[in-house]
């Protein structure tokens, strides 16, 4: 999401068009660059994680788009841009493993609607840091220049910075998850992890120190209060003489106040296709061409890439409020299928409207454009966990579960990689037709066929509860004490001599034995 701010000027700088028009369609090659990867190797991480565990393949995703985004950070044309985010791409699977975890952590229907909605929730801090750290930091020497002095390393590689600033979070998050994250593949979280040992040492040596450091501050503390009380019952006396010379005075006896302080002193030592195309809707200039309403008009709001960044900041902190408060109650109150079709109803109105923000006054732009951002978040953090949800109800075992959200991710993989190439295509032709609204418009259509096919989706029961349910129940059908059994065991026990020269009845060996 970082790149999303400057993606527009990083084109710009890439001079591979004079023609403004046609600057979406690169924008929207960057981006889907990374996204078209990601489908083609979505099912393979997903069929990997199934068998190496879903640790392994998550770290290595991480390392993966680090390893992008340097490469991405000093691209010097396109195709070397292009190569970068196919990277990372390639080598990030975490997609649908994510949601393979979670399923695997949180098996109870009850807990899953705010269990699922913690994914979103860290997408949506991702939506906050990155577009700031985008728009902030790129082309440093331009919007700090006594900081980065033209000729250096971020002058030539003007989008370095932010891009080395996200592979430093990652490389901590790698480090994170080497040390502390456990596996959770149901076959293979019992193996030895030598990283979880390393973690757990590294939290007891510290644990250890912070406990003796502890004690020892108690103890000096509890010696300073012993000496402190001894000092108010016998205080030290000054200089005696038989004299009482007035030449040589009493040597002044220490503060009282003074000790404590001194103990206090030493005992005190721690988210696509709109996504896309509004960062490039609000960084095209400003026009002044004639409007014919209702579709032809053209022109852009001629944002700056700070200003950016800071709008979809914004729509980041709104996302963790929906995400956290409005999700969880409509979708206990209405239910995932129900919720997930309302949000579907929405989105064509939105894609339908935007469009037309630009015509609004100047003074009423910035508010339109927050309303907008807010409507999408909305639809967003309720149709992501609630897909996700539809998804793992329906796995019959959690042995798949990889392999299924495998093909989730790259099914979404290949939707984000078609929305920002083709909205960028219909974008810049829209523009050469006098229409700013094509590529929106587009959008607002396949949205309404989205909507339409979500009402012949079945609401099923959890598939594994269920297959554990059906377990069960086969069990309890079967007998666990088979009556012929009894009886022989009955008939054997009659015919056993006893002690006292006399047999067992049968009526008693049945009373005994039931």
């Amino acid at each position: 999401m970082s790149i999303f701010p400057y993606v527009y000027y990083m084109v710009i700088s890439f001079n591979v068009t004079s023609d403004t028009r046609q600057i979406a369609i690169y924008a929207g090659m960057v981006t889907s660059a990374f996204t078209f990867a990601e489908f083609l190797s979505g099912v393979a991480w997903g069929r990997i994680s199934d068998r190496v565990g879903r640790k392994p393949v998550l770290l290595a995703g991480l390392a993966g788009t680090a390893l992008s985004m340097l490469v991405f950070g000093v691209s010097p044309n396109l195709p070397v841009a292009l190569l970068g985010r196919a990277l990372g791409g390639l080598l990030n699977g975490n997609m649908g493993v994510i949601n393979t975890t979670v399923g695997e952590i949180v098996t109870a229907k009850k807990h899953q609607n705010r269990a699922f909605s913690i994914m979103p929730t860290m997408w949506c801090i991702g939506s906050i840091l990155g577009p700031a750290l985008g728009g902030a930091l790129a082309q440093p020497c331009e919007s700090f220049p006594k900081i980065f002095a033209r000729g250096t390393l971020f002058d030539q590689f003007p989008f370095l910075l932010p891009n080395l600033v996200c592979t430093v979070i990652l490389v901590f998050g790698v480090l994170v998850g080497v040390l502390f994250f456990k596996e959770t593949h149901e076959e293979l979280k019992g193996r030895r992890d030598f990283g979880i040992e390393a973690g757990n040492w590294l939290l007891g040596h510290f644990q250890t120190k912070l406990a003796n450091q502890i004690i020892v501050d108690k103890a000096s503390e509890a010696n300073l209060q012993e000496d402190f009380a001894l000092l108010e019952d016998e205080e030290p006396p000054g200089y005696r003489t038989t004299e009482g010379s007035p030449c040589q005075p009493s040597t002044p006896s220490r503060s009282p106040n003074a000790l404590p302080a001194d103990a206090k002193i030493k005992g005190e030592r721690r988210l696509k296709s709109s996504k896309k195309l509004m960062p490039v809707f609000l960084s095209e200039p400003i026009t002044r061409e004639p409007i014919s309403l209702p579709f032809r008009f053209t022109g852009g709001f001629g944002l700056s890439s700070k200003t950016i960044g800071f709008v979809l900041s914004v729509q980041g902190v709104y996302s963790i409020v929906a995400q956290f408060v409005l999700f969880p109650l409509l979708a206990n109150h209405f239910g995932t299928l129900k919720t997930f079709r309302v949000v579907l109803m929405t989105w064509p109105l939105l894609y339908l409207l935007v469009p037309y923000l630009v015509l609004l006054p100047q003074r009423l732009q910035m508010p339109g454009i927050y309303l907008c951002l807010l409507w999408k978040i909305t639809a967003q953090c309720f149709a992501f966990p609630t897909n996700n949800l539809l998804t793992r109800n329906s796995a019959p075992s959690l042995l798949v579960l990889g392999v299924i959200n495998g093909v989730g991710a790259s099914a979404a993989s290949l939707g984000r990689t078609l929305g920002p190439t083709v909205t960028g295509l219909f974008h810049s032709w829209g523009l050469n037709i006098g229409s700013t609204g094509v590529a929106w418009w587009s959008c607002g259509v396949i949205c309404i066929v989205g909507a339409l096919e979500s009402l012949w989706i079945e609401d099923v029961d959890d598939g594994m509860d269920h297959a554990h349910a059906k377990e069960e129940e086969c069990l309890a059908d079967e007998a666990l004490i088979d009556p012929l059994a009894i009886d022989a065991a009955i008939n054997a026990a009659g015919d056993l001599p006893q002690e006292s020269g006399g047999q067992i009845s049968k009526s008693d060996s049945k009373i005994d034995l039931l």
